[in-house]
């Protein structure tokens, strides 16, 4: 069972880093690495970016999957 919480949460929170890792090629500990850095510097900004790209890698899911948005 906390097998499975600890899969579920590393593929949910850490999916935005990894994505972003295999798209520019580097390990994804370093991009985590780069948006600690950032947050401390920045004050919080590299978080809205985060949560961002995050919303936006799940609709990028549903739509691969066939579910279409119903907007009324």
């Amino acid at each position: 069972m906390h097998e499975l919480i600890r899969n579920f949460i590393e593929k949910s929170v850490f999916g935005v880093c990894s994505s972003i890792a295999r798209a520019m090629g580097i390990r994804s500990s370093r991009v985590r690495l780069y948006f600690i850095y950032l947050s401390f510097v920045t004050i919080g900004s590299p978080i809205i970016i985060y949560l961002i790209m995050a919303f936006w890698l799940n609709l990028r899911k549903y739509l691969r999957k066939g579910y279409h948005l119903l907007i009324d």
